[in-house]
């Protein structure tokens, strides 16, 4: 199967562009954001890297027509986790919060939650494909974020805001001039996941506190997530306090370690540590 076939796309005007993988449904499918600036572009995520991105995108020519307009393009990762970092490797100039930095060079696949099945995959990307082959590469990240970064795209600029919780290098980054926030797995309009490795409960309360003081301070309009539809700053707030009241409950504390003990005795299997 070519690229071309693989992912569909999307514009949503002023330069940002959405791009998913068609055959992988599931519900960690990832959205992939493109972003064009004036002196530098960006790809926020970039899903399972079966295909190649790269081509998919210089083909249907989301970064301009003109030849002679060829900005840097860094290929962000919101956070480790394999459905969003396993096409990293296509890119040359990669980013990630340091806190994930080194398993992102180390290609740790317990880290980066790597479980996939074939059932998952509805058309085979190539010839003999099988899902238990399945890795993410390891990828030396060129781009070391932190809490407070700006990446600069000359017209816009996307501020980094570590969000621990869902992983322990989760980031949002923030066009402060457009109120538009590219949370990942942050927060998106589905079940928080707060039992995965170096996932961490209390860390996903202070983040949706944080969160929420974001839109109080009417910060953020919209909201761009890792997975399923957009939504606005009103939904956000609606999300992130109801994951600090059902995280603060027995019923809510007894899940997420339920879910923890399974998640870790199943990723152990795969990858021993």
């Amino acid at each position: 199967m070519s690229a071309a076939d693989w992912y569909a796309h999307k514009s949503l005007g002023e330069g940002v562009f959405w791009i998913q993988e068609r055959f992988f449904d599931a519900a960690n499918r990832c959205n992939i954001w493109l972003i064009r600036g004036s002196h530098q572009d960006v790809i926020i995520d970039t899903g399972l890297g079966l295909r190649s991105l790269p081509e998919y995108i210089e083909m249907n020519r989301l970064l301009g027509d003109d030849p002679q307009r060829k900005n840097p393009l860094l290929a962000i990762a919101t956070h480790a986790h394999f459905d969003h970092t396993g096409g990293l490797h296509q890119f040359e100039n990669v980013a990630i919060h340091s806190s994930e930095a080194e398993a992102m060079a180390n290609g740790d696949n317990y880290e980066m939650v790597t479980l996939l099945t074939d059932k998952q995959i509805t058309e085979s990307p190539s010839p003999g494909w099988k899902a238990k082959d399945y890795k993410v590469k390891a990828v030396q990240p060129t781009h070391i974020l932190q809490e407070g970064d700006v990446i600069n795209l000359g017209d816009r600029q996307l501020s980094v805001l570590h969000m621990p919780g869902h992983s322990r290098g989760s980031i949002c980054l923030l066009d402060r001039e457009k109120k538009l926030l590219f949370s990942g797995d942050v927060m998106y309009d589905g079940p928080v996941i707060d039992f995965l490795p170096y996932s961490h409960v209390s860390d996903y309360i202070s983040t949706c506190e944080r969160l929420v003081g974001l839109c109080e301070s009417e910060q953020v309009d919209q909201v761009l997530p890792g997975h399923y539809a957009a939504f606005g700053a009103k939904q956000l707030t609606h999300l992130a306090n109801t994951y600090v009241a059902s995280a603060q409950s027995c019923a809510g504390k007894f899940s997420t370690f339920a879910k923890g003990s399974l998640s870790n005795m199943m990723l152990r299997l795969y990858y021993p540590r």
